[in-house]
Formats: C-alpha cells, sequence, structure tokens
C-alpha cells in the first residue's frame, strides 16, 4: 500500500507544474471557480511521520493537509505564477490560522514560505 501511495505522489510530482492543461491532456480538469484560503508550509520537522491518510512525509513529498476535504481528494493550488496539482495527504487544520498545511516540497514549489492566500479548485 506504502508504494502505491509513493507512486501516486511522485506522479503527482512529475505533473505539478502547469497552467491550466491543454486539450488532451491527461490531468484532470479543473472543477468550479477559483477560491481563496489561507496556507502555509508545515513544520519540516514531520518528516518521516506518517499521516493519518497514511503517507509517509518525506523531504520530496508533495501534498497538503486539511481539515474537510477526504485523504486522496484531487485539487489545484495556485499562487503567484504557478498551478500545482496535489491531494490532501493529512488530515487537520494547516499552521495556526490557515486552512491548508502545505507539505514542505509543494511550498517550495510555489515559492512559499509563510501563511500567504492561495487559490484552489476541485479537480475532477
Amino acid at each position: 500500500m506504502a508504494g502505491v501511495l509513493l507512486a501516486a505522489l511522485i506522479g503527482l510530482a512529475v505533473a505539478s507544474h502547469f497552467r491550466d492543461s491543454p486539450a488532451g491532456s491527461t490531468l484532470p480538469a479543473r472543477v468550479g471557480n477559483w477560491y481563496q484560503a489561507r496556507a502555509a508550509p508545515l513544520r519540516a520537522d514531520l518528516e518521516g511521520t506518517t499521516t493519518a491518510c497514511g503517507v509517509e512525509l518525506g523531504s520530496h513529498t508533495m501534498g497538503l493537509a486539511d481539515p474537510v476535504l477526504p485523504c486522496g481528494a484531487k485539487i489545484y493550488v495556485g499562487y503567484g505564477g504557478e498551478d500545482v496539482l496535489t491531494q490532501v495527504i493529512a488530515t487537520g487544520p494547516g499552521p495556526a490560522g490557515t486552512r491548508f498545511g502545505l507539505s514542505p516540497a509543494l511550498a517550495q514549489s510555489l515559492g512559499i514560505e509563510r501563511p500567504v492566500t492561495i487559490r484552489w479548485s476541485y479537480a475532477r
């Protein structure tokens, strides 16, 4: 099971940087509108722990924590000029005052170092 999750996370990391997908793309379509929420990187000292979703956090793990969406839910997260397809890999709130907790690898890919307002949308 852990191998399957790791393979899925690696696949998401490879496909993570893009603008809106062109026709014929294999990435899931964005559903509905963009929403706004506060997000911040998760603590780096969580590396090596396993989330409630069963994902072991590593230095290259792409994903986020959310108190509402179910484990594995795919969403697009955007900040600045970057949009990333990712998924919920942990339950619970993000850092104080935020909705989403971003894995360090996801935060780095978006250029986020502190709490910021991001855009997000559901993926099909």
